[in-house]
């Protein structure tokens, strides 16, 4: 697989680099510190996998480039990993269309099953927004993720959207939700116009008494059994995590 780092600290692209050894044995990674070589980057080879986006960016606003990026490469993952804890920058990012977020000052396995999860098509939040938006969540100090196969299954067996009386087609439209994609690709995927899209999203939020995509998300993860749940970055050999010892920044 191939990733693209975007980062303008040096000492943190090297410890990305190292982390993302741990992803995948055959992983090919390059690291660039600005969103213009950023763009240099996406435009010479398209066949990245997988985006990692600093916020606090020399020439350029990270919010500002997500958004950017999801639109010039719908189908491309991107996971924020950023100095901030601020639940209102990750709810931020997530609203833009990032798969995750994940502050640097957790462990590395944190962040490997986190990326590991946004490869498997789920959206990953960190603890800080699921003690703070979901009822009931776990006080754990691992981070959390819902378990794709979990919603798919959900679907599939009309629990627990079936009381919510969306119709099959919504119900398509909020699983791509789920998985992060954009109202363009969710056209693409299910052939449908881009306006047709918005008509279902809207639908979608309103049956769901929500106004954003991170709402939706957050509003259906207390929808799916506790079972649904893991913990992204825990290693059930282990009780804590080696924490890398990177600078921290934005």
């Amino acid at each position: 697989m191939k990733a693209l780092l975007i980062d303008d600290h040096p000492l943190i692209l090297s410890a990305l680099e190292a982390v993302m050894q741990g992803l995948d044995e055959a992983v090919e990674v390059l690291g660039v510190p600005t969103a213009a070589a950023a763009r240099v980057a996406l435009a010479a080879d398209s066949s990245f996998d997988l985006v990692l986006l600093d916020l606090q960016l020399a020439d350029a606003d990270g919010f500002d480039l997500l958004a950017e990026l999801r639109s010039t490469y719908p189908a491309l993952p991107i996971v924020v990993v950023s100095a901030s804890e601020r639940s209102v920058d990750a709810l931020r990012a997530i609203d833009l269309g990032a798969m995750g977020y994940v502050p640097k000052c957790v462990p590395n396995e944190t962040l490997l099953g986190a990326l590991r999860h946004v490869l498997q098509g789920g959206i990953y939040m960190p603890p800080m927004i699921m003690r703070s938006h979901v009822p009931g969540a776990r006080q754990a100090s691992v981070s959390w993720g819902i378990r794709p196969e979990a919603l798919r299954a959900a679907s599939a067996h009309g629990r627990p959207f079936a009381a919510l009386g969306l119709t099959p087609r919504q119900t398509e439209v909020l699983n791509l939700l789920l998985k992060g994609q954009p109202n363009k690709l969710i056209a693409r995927e299910l052939k449908l116009s881009v306006e047709t899209v918005k008509d279902h999203v809207a639908a979608v939020l309103r049956t769901l008494n929500v106004s954003s995509r991170t709402q939706a998300v957050l509003a259906v993860s207390q929808m799916v059994p506790h079972g649904a749940w893991r913990d992204a970055g825990a290693d059930p050999r282990h009780g804590e995590s080696q924490r890398p010892g990177e600078p921290r920044r934005g």
